[in-house]
């Protein structure tokens, strides 16, 4: 069987390329008017909301049925504001408050901001269970490690996203949590029992079903308990069996990035795409690394090879395209009301959570403009490099005098600079730390700075693994442009403008 013209084109119809640029290229434009399902969009694509607004209008002037796809979690995970830190804190904080009516508002605020840039499918939200603390890719994007908490804030996320017409995809089925393995660059193992995994990683998918969530992505994870040597994506007993029959989910299944190791490094890219849409899922999406039309080509034609040698039926192929259609054709009645104003600024206030050892008089506030040591880890694929973040900024704003100094691993290799205590032991020293239990250069380089100085103030942007550091521990449960702000106004008792 030969790679007709109509087979090609239904290979087109479930495939979500990205693309580099501010403005779609010729190549996308003509895809998008021969059918191809629509587009991811990276922070690359990125530039002004009015900008934005334009790209996806010259899209859908080729056909306004298709699917505009972005990760837009909030928090760390940002396309938005990649260029300004979000001004929104992520799920992790969210999970700290605890308050499901501003989970909603904040996915509600989000929702209106994409469906006013001509967005209608968000990657979001993540319903991982953060079971394991030294997970490499979930940490914060995930509300916590208590999976009726997770599976609460899920279904209140989605409520309030769709509430505005802009599709939710609760990812990474069937849950990352419990992995050390980032999935960019290997494969992970989930090793849970079926009933531990019912227990845990599946109960918020199952909230995000019952809240009427129009799509799930998959996880590029190995459930040895489902199948011990396909990754979920690629397997027919995940997301077929378990998804599909098990759990009733009848919307759209798109695929985490294709070109991610732990699926490509053995089936290559397009061998991984024909898998995942036997197995179960409607969509392939691709891009994040591999953004050009040499890749879409070598999808589509890996698929239609696949029908033509008997390895994917086409029914198959045309129930997964019917089911993308069905996703960019849907419309849901859109509340577009206003947020309470700043609504982002208010949880991420809400989040923080503050330790004092001993009397904490003349610590807070901040008596004078600080020096400010911020311990930058490398973050993983899922966020943007060089996103702000920190608290030294928001300092400076109210604390004018205030200096910043950034360090990373390499810096601190042969020992503590000189700049790491500023030029002056009388003023307030301020550390600011991203997970540091989970690197060992950052506790170690924390330790010895305190010790130095114990009167150092220290303020944890990640996951906090200890409290019990510093004169004064600030715990912000995320590393959001916004929760530095948070922070910096605890710090000196005054409000940001």
């Amino acid at each position: 069987m030969k790679r007709s013209p109509e087979l090609l084109r239904l290979a087109d119809t479930v495939l979500l390329p990205g693309f580099v640029g501010t403005a779609p290229p010729d190549w996308v434009r003509r895809r998008i008017a021969g059918g191809l399902a629509g587009v991811v969009l990276f922070s690359r694509n990125v530039d002004t909301p009015a900008q934005l607004a334009d790209l996806t209008a010259a899209l859908r002037a080729e056909n306004p049925d298709i699917l505009v796809g972005i990760d837009e979690e909030a928090g760390e995970v940002t396309r938005l504001e990649a260029r300004t830190g979000s001004s929104r804190p992520g799920n992790y904080a969210l999970g700290i408050v605890d308050d499901e009516d501003l989970t909603e508002q904040v996915a509600r605020d989000i929702g209106r901001d994409l469906r006013a840039t001509g967005v209608n499918l968000d990657f979001a939200p993540a319903a991982d269970v953060n079971s394991n603390p030294d997970n490499p890719v979930i940490g914060l994007r995930s509300f916590g490690a208590d999976p009726r908490l997770v599976a609460r804030h899920t279904a209140a996320w989605i409520r309030g996203l769709q509430s505005t017409g802009v599709a939710a995809c609760a990812k990474h089925f069937p849950g990352h949590g419990d992995t050390a393995v980032d999935s960019h660059h290997g494969v992970p193992r989930v090793a849970a029992g079926r009933e531990e995994l019912a227990e845990v990683e599946l109960w918020p998918f199952r909230a995000a079903i019952a809240e009427g969530v129009r799509s799930i992505m998959t996880g590029h994870l190995l459930v040895t308990s489902y199948d011990d040597e396909l990754p979920a994506t690629l397997s027919p007993r995940v997301l077929t069996g378990l998804l599909r029959e098990e759990l009733g989910f009848e919307g759209m299944i798109v695929t985490d990035g294709i070109e991610m190791a732990a699926v490509a490094g053995q089936y290559g890219i397009g061998g991984a795409s024909a898998l995942a849409l036997a197995a179960g899922a409607d969509s392939v999406c691709v891009g994040g690394q591999n953004a050009d039309e040499a890749t879409l080509d070598l999808i589509r034609d890996a698929v239609a090879d696949a029908v033509a040698e008997g390895r994917l039926t086409e029914e198959r192929l045309a129930d997964a395209a019917e089911r993308v259609r069905a996703l960019a054709t849907w419309h849901a009645e859109a509340s577009l009301a206003a947020q309470p104003d700043r609504i982002g600024l208010v949880a991420a206030r809400r989040a923080v959570r503050v330790t004092r050892r001993g009397p904490a008089d003349g610590v807070l506030p901040l008596a004078a403009a600080p020096h400010v040591v911020e311990l930058a880890p490398e973050t993983n694929l899922a966020i943007d490099k060089g996103m702000p973040w920190g608290a030294g900024e928001p300092l400076s704003k109210l604390l004018p005098g205030t200096t910043v100094t950034r360090l990373s691993e390499p810096d601190v290799h042969d020992g503590l600079p000189d700049a790491a205590l500023g030029d002056a032991a009388d003023r307030p020293l301020v550390i600011v730390v991203r997970d540091a239990h989970r690197h060992p250069w950052q506790m170690d380089t924390l330790e010895r700075m305190l010790a130095a100085r114990p009167d150092g103030i220290v303020v944890e942007m990640g996951l906090p693994g200890r409290t019990d550091l510093g004169a004064v521990h600030i715990a912000t449960h995320g590393a959001a442009r916004v929760c530095g702000q948070a922070a910096a106004e605890v710090l000196t008792g005054l409000r940001a403008l």
